[in-house]
C-alpha cells in the first residue's frame, strides 16, 4: 500500500496489467455482476439532469425498467446503484454488433451532455471505497477481464496507466503526477 495524499493505493494498481480489450469481452462489466454501478448523489442528479437525453439511446426494455422502477435503487450493502434489467445488464447499457456500451457516455461522445458516465464505470477495474480519513484505491479483480489482463501483459501496461483518464478526473493531475513517482519507485525497487 502507498498513501498519496488522502488515499491509500493498493500495489496491485501499480503492478497489475490490465488494459481493456472491448472486442473480446464484449463489455462484460456492464451485464454481469450482482448489483448495478454504484452512484454518486452528484452523479444521480447530473443523470436526471440528462435522462430525456440519455433515453434517445435506451433499447426499450432499458425504457420500460426506468419507467417502473427508476435508474437507481439501493442494494443490500446500502449503496445507490444503477437499475439492472431484469438482474442482468446495467439499465443504461446499450448493445451494438453484441457489445455492450453506455449510452451515457454514447450521449457524452456524441456531445449531447457534459457528464461523461459514472466514475465507478469509468475507473473500473478500480474501485474506491470511502473511509473518515481516507479513500481506499484498490484493484477488483474478475475473471471476466482476463483478455484485459492479457492485453495489460501484451502491452506492457498497468491499471493505473489503463485507468489514467479517470484517475485525473477523479483525483486530479496533481495527485495523478504523485501516483506516477511512486509507480516508478516501487517499479524501481522491484527491478534490484
Amino acid at each position: 500500500m502507498i498513501q498519496i495524499d488522502h488515499t491509500i493505493v493498493s500495489l496491485d494498481v501499480i503492478e497489475q496489467p490490465f488494459a481493456c480489450h472491448l472486442m473480446h469481452c464484449k463489455g462484460a462489466c456492464c451485464v454481469e455482476g450482482d448489483s448495478g454501478a454504484p452512484l454518486e448523489d452528484h452523479e444521480i442528479i447530473k443523470i436526471e439532469e440528462n435522462i430525456n437525453i440519455i433515453q434517445k439511446y435506451l433499447p426499450h426494455k432499458s425504457l420500460q425498467t426506468i419507467q417502473q422502477f427508476g435508474f437507481y435503487f439501493i442494494d443490500n450493502d446500502g449503496d445507490k446503484v444503477t437499475q439492472l434489467n431484469q438482474n442482468k445488464e446495467c439499465v443504461f447499457t446499450c448493445f451494438e454488433n453484441n457489445i455492450a456500451y453506455c449510452s451515457i457516455e454514447k450521449a457524452f461522445l456524441d456531445n449531447k451532455i457534459s457528464f461523461r458516465k459514472p466514475i465507478s464505470c469509468f475507473l473500473y477495474p478500480i474501485r474506491l471505497t470511502k473511509y473518515s480519513s481516507f479513500i481506499a484505491i484498490n484493484y477488483h479483480a474478475w475473471n471476466i477481464c482476463k483478455p484485459a489482463i492479457e492485453n495489460g501483459k501484451k502491452n506492457n501496461i498497468k491499471v493505473y496507466e489503463a485507468c489514467k483518464d479517470a484517475l485525473i478526473e477523479y483525483f486530479g493531475q496533481e495527485w495523478y503526477d504523485k501516483l506516477l513517482q511512486a509507480a516508478e519507485f516501487v517499479n524501481n525497487k522491484k527491478a534490484k
